[in-house]
């Protein structure tokens, strides 16, 4: 009797380990792309880094700058989940606590300098950028259906998809304003300066979010 015949070769990887070769290719991508720039940088390269293939790194990214998008995509479940939560009578620029900052990357540990370095790169790389404004711009319907969900307002309605307009571009503003004065300043201070420069950006943006 013939033993029916199985899947053989390796077995297929998790939604998990997925997600972290991603952000591990965007780690070394940025790494590679400051150290070189990114016209030099090859997709062989990255691949080679990470200890994948070419062909692997362009299975999960269709270009080299987007192999970055991990970098600025993480968290932002988490900022629409804050939104949802926010109370009535709390002042907008609370939302932004170090927890938060802490969860999306841009305030403590490794990830923190990573997304500097990346984010001051998109200011001289039209690739990148435009990588980055994607990003922001997918990010803006989630936003605007949390603030939909908070206020008891129609998803699709005019004034989250406004509210929401106005939170993002304030929080990609004080992103960046952050990253493009803060190279070379010392951790701790960059985070305090952080902090600062988020809460100031909610704090206008709340003159038009309530």
């Amino acid at each position: 009797m013939t033993a029916p015949r199985g899947r053989t070769g390796r077995p297929p990887l998790t939604e998990e380990r997925k997600a972290e070769i991603r952000l591990e290719i965007a780690r070394v991508a940025v790494e590679l792309f400051v150290a070189q720039g990114v016209a030099a940088t090859t997709g062989e390269q990255i691949g080679q880094a990470v200890g994948v293939s070419a062909r692997t790194v362009w299975r999960y990214f269709p270009s080299k700058e987007s192999c970055v998008r991990p970098l600025f995509s993480e968290g932002i479940d988490r900022i629409a989940a804050l939104l949802r939560e926010w109370a009535p009578d709390q002042p907008l620029e609370q939302l932004f606590d170090r927890t938060l900052a802490t969860e999306i990357g841009i305030l403590s540990g490794p990830e923190r300098a990573t997304v500097g370095d990346l984010v001051r790169l998109t200011r001289t790389e039209p690739g990148l950028r435009a990588v980055w404004l994607q990003t922001y711009y997918e990010a803006e319907p989630a936003f605007a259906r949390a603030l939909a969900e908070r206020a008891g307002l129609p998803a699709d309605g005019l004034e989250p998809a406004i509210q929401a307009a106005m939170f993002n571009a304030a929080l990609r503003a004080a992103v960046e304003h952050h990253a493009w004065r803060t190279a070379d300043t010392e951790r701790a201070t960059a985070e305090a300066e952080l902090m600062k420069t988020l809460r100031a950006a909610l704090a206008v943006a709340s003159e038009g979010v309530r």
